[in-house]
């Protein structure tokens, strides 16, 4: 069986996410994660509740964090054919691939969470799930109005937008005049994947010239290009913080490589939902605790 290895985003965290791994042989990444980053990030793994967690700061680590616990677990399985990672899952990616190191993979997260923290609050924006209408139809809608744009492509008729609060308030009036099913608000505070982040980009630009990438072991596939990683990782990284992120377009890729599982690791299994929507005849798995582990059997 061919694998697809993803990694899930920011809004996966949960409460006592890393409970299931306390006291496991990988259990030493959140001891070293936390020297790193001097922060405590067993607490957080454990104790945090879900408003701390919904802080852009916290759940980026964390969400990072767990997903590595997770692929420490697996990876050495021989059937890897290709890795992805939905926005900061793609950081993810990276190290499960090879091309980061966990401790650059760390640094590099930690200062993208508190950049994108720093510009949500000095530019407050928000999201919403479209329902019902393809990607072409959302962005013909959203043409002059302002403040708002595409920020994820995540599956067929499940589009998110993002922008300031009045701009996506107009979006959604006009997106739903244009068909849309429903538009739902998404517990967030800043305006992701949008020219909003600007300052954040430039901030992670700093920390990005910084790190070292290797060659990837694997190919690790870009969720602003839908394509595989070329020699310039960082620009990659830097641009996906303006630019939406085409998961739809990652997963339809993924049968190309031959790919007929695809295995979500990491909290809370929304890319197991966007995978079963996306491509209904590919396996699809999410593994968040060593109890999962007996679905890859």
């Amino acid at each position: 069986m061919s694998t697809a290895f993803v990694f899930p985003g920011q809004g996966s965290q949960r409460p006592g996410m890393g409970a299931p791994w306390a006291g496991s042989a990988c259990w030493s990444l959140v001891e070293e994660a936390s020297d790193l980053l001097g922060r405590d990030m067993g607490r957080l793994l454990l104790q945090a509740d879900a408003e701390e967690l919904r802080a852009t700061r916290e759940a980026q680590v964390t969400t990072f964090l767990v997903s590595l616990l997770v692929w420490e677990t697996l990876h050495d399985l021989p059937d890897v054919a290709v890795v992805a990672g939905h926005s900061l899952g793609e950081f993810t990616a990276l190290v499960a691939a090879g091309v980061l190191t966990c401790d650059d993979g760390l640094h590099l997260v930690g200062e993208r969470g508190a950049a994108m923290q720093e510009a949500a609050d000095a530019a407050p924006g928000t999201m919403a799930a479209v329902l019902g209408l393809e990607d072409d139809a959302v962005a013909a809608a959203l043409v002059g109005v302002e403040s708002v744009w595409p920020a994820n492509y995540n599956a067929p008729s499940h589009v998110v937008v993002s922008g300031t609060g009045d701009g996506v308030a107009a979006g959604g009036q006009v997106l739903k005049a244009s068909g849309a099913r429903r538009v739902l608000p998404l517990p967030v505070g800043g305006a992701f994947h949008t020219p909003l982040m600007e300052p954040a980009r430039r901030r992670l630009d700093v920390a990005l010239r910084e790190v070292t990438f290797a060659e990837a072991a694997v190919p690790v596939l870009s969720a602003v290009t839908a394509l595989p990683y070329d020699d310039d990782p960082a620009a990659a990284l830097s641009q996906q913080l303006t630019a939406p992120v085409r998961w739809r377009q990652v997963l339809e890729a993924l049968p190309a490589y031959g790919v007929d599982r695809v295995v979500e690791l990491g909290p809370g299994g929304v890319l197991t939902g966007l995978v079963r929507r996306t491509l209904p005849g590919v396996q699809a798995v999410s593994i968040a605790s060593p109890a999962d582990l007996a679905l890859l059997d």
